[in-house]
């Protein structure tokens, strides 16, 4: 139980780049400021990955048990899109996968992505997976000239060059998206000009 009013509290805490201002509450401003405090030591202790890692990195404590696990395991597939995006996946040389494990967007995101590459068997050599500061930004400059603004950033390569992007969030769903990207529609995502 109090592991999971922790973790909803980092939740609402947590966003991705947005920096969190404690509420004042008149009447509670001491049992405010002791919550505060408390998840933002729990907060710290939970370490930020940054580099290229591998999904086994999200997979393993303490982010499995925090995040990850039910992320997956709760995001119902829409099996009908799968089979209509398996086929094309098929062009897709890599899928690099931009996330900071501090952001709740990510947190949201990244699992039924990988859910559904594994029910669509796509060879998972071929992703990339990129964690980063909440400047969104990695010591090995993994992010260089390719314009990472929000995350999670999911970018798909055909013939090495990108076809686009999905950001921060579907337009409709993860099935239906990854669809009109490789089906050539015109796919325009979040935070397209």
């Amino acid at each position: 139980m109090k592991l999971s009013l922790i973790t909803l509290s980092i939740l609402l805490i947590v966003s991705c780049g947005k920096q969190s201002k404690e509420e004042n509450n008149d009447t509670n401003n001491e049992t405010v400021a002791t919550t505060a405090a408390e998840t933002k030591k729990v907060v710290q202790e939970i370490p930020i990955l940054v580099g290229l890692k591998e999904r086994k990195d999200l997979e393993a404590e303490p982010y499995a048990s925090l995040w990850y696990n039910q992320n997956f395991d709760e995001y119902t597939m829409d099996t009908v899109m799968i089979t209509q995006v398996k086929p094309l996946l098929n062009d897709v040389d890599k899928i690099t996968i931009f996330m900071g494990t501090w952001c709740g967007d990510s947190k949201r995101g990244v699992p039924p992505f990988f859910k559904i590459l594994d029910e669509a068997e796509f060879d998972m050599k071929k992703v990339s997976l990129i964690t980063v500061t909440r400047d969104k930004d990695t010591p090995e400059n993994y992010e260089e000239g390719l314009n990472i603004t929000n995350v999670p950033t999911f970018i798909l390569y055909k013939e090495g060059k990108e076809i686009n992007r999905i950001v921060e969030s579907p337009i409709e769903t993860w099935e239906k998206d990854i669809w009109a990207i490789l089906s050539g529609s015109d796919y325009k995502h979040t935070y397209a000009e």
